[in-house]
């Protein structure tokens, strides 16, 4: 018994330390190239700027730290697929041949929803969030954001979206698996629109139109996920 926790526990190590030789050669790959892609994440802000106004660094360490995190997390974006391998070359032992043959679609399907979800946020909900707010500023107010609160802001936003495009897989999972009932998930439904709106409150910046911007997309994809349950009726996974 002591043998096999120890094996399992080398074997992880073994796994960890493979994710984290894999993102550090990313991150030292992608260090050249950091201030390039702090213009590109503020590209939404910079479009929209009057052309007197700028972005502006309000602590001494934000120019050089703001684009090191950013290469930390683009870094960890470009690996979740390599990560996930890891992930699974640790647990498939384990597993039963049926539950080998769904976890490969499971994890390439929640990190290919996660990426669609942040790509929806950077080419379609911050262009139209920066606009409004920068047109609604008052007469007199010059919009000259912070980098790194712009960094947080826009980091805040990805996790957002990229969490709620989850939201079909899990609704499919949860009927196919037979645990829920697409019957039911259907009479929640008014339930779960008011649930959508909570949720983009909790998640996105303290205004109506960044909650609904989050919501309306949430509850297309519980559609989705309704829809593609339809297609697939519920059947035990085993």
């Amino acid at each position: 018994m002591a043998t096999s926790v120890t094996e399992h526990l080398l074997e992880l190590r073994k796994r960890l330390l493979h994710s984290l030789i894999f993102v550090g050669v990313l991150v030292i790959g992608l260090f050249p190239f950091a201030n390039f892609l702090f213009t590109t994440l503020a590209s939404p802000l910079l479009t929209h700027l009057p052309a007197y106004s700028h972005m502006i660094a309000t602590q001494v360490v934000s120019p050089v730290f703001v684009p090191l995190k950013l290469v930390l997390l683009v870094a960890i974006l470009i690996a979740i697929p390599y990560l996930l391998y890891q992930l699974w070359a640790f647990v498939a032992p384990g597993l039963y041949k049926q539950e080998r043959r769904w976890l490969i679609p499971l994890l390439c399907g929640s990190s290919g929803l996660f990426y669609l979800g942040v790509a929806f946020a950077y080419f379609v909900v911050l262009p139209i969030i920066m606009q409004f707010f920068i047109h609604a500023a008052p007469e007199g107010v010059m919009v000259m954001t912070d980098m790194s609160a712009y960094f947080d802001f826009v980091m805040q936003m990805f996790l957002a979206f990229g969490i709620t495009f989850e939201v079909p897989l899990m609704v499919f999972l949860l009927i196919r698996s037979g645990m829920v009932t697409r019957e039911f998930f259907v009479k929640q439904r008014p339930y779960f629109i008011i649930a959508a709106f909570v949720i983009g409150m909790l998640l996105t910046p303290p205004d109506v139109f960044s909650q609904t911007l989050l919501a309306l997309p949430l509850c297309i994809l519980f559609e989705l996920g309704l829809l593609l349950a339809k297609w697939w009726p519920a059947k035990n996974l085993n």
